[in-house]
């Protein structure tokens, strides 16, 4: 049924919800979906562990989150925190996650 990655840049709440929700969705309908926490994104799955919002946390169990930018996460001060996720951390690409393996693997690629 096709294969999609969400790589998300913005460390707007409000902007990455819209990609839980999709990413969601599109697993239920049958899609194969990755969620990739890059730039000041990797700064949200601290406020998402704290509220506890239930869609993160739904895609964090079914295993849609694919890692977190360990690059991004360092310069950002929440390595530490990210580490403790049970998330991996992404630093293929020089420190970030490579969106190459992806498009290699099949995978569409989408960046909000």
């Amino acid at each position: 049924m096709g294969k999609t990655v969400f790589f998300a840049f913005k460390g707007e709440e409000m902007c990455f919800v819209h990609v839980l929700l999709n990413a969601l969705d599109m697993h239920e309908k049958g899609r194969e979906v990755k969620i990739v926490f890059e730039g000041e994104a990797v700064l949200l799955p601290k406020i998402l562990e704290e509220s506890k919002n239930n869609m993160y946390l739904k895609a964090k169990e079914l295993g849609l989150i694919e890692c977190i930018c360990k690059a991004c996460s360092a310069k950002m001060g929440v390595l530490e925190f990210n580490s403790t996720l049970g998330i991996p951390l992404g630093d293929d690409l020089k420190g970030h996650p490579s969106m190459m393996k992806f498009i290699q693997n099949g995978y569409d690629v989408i960046t909000l």
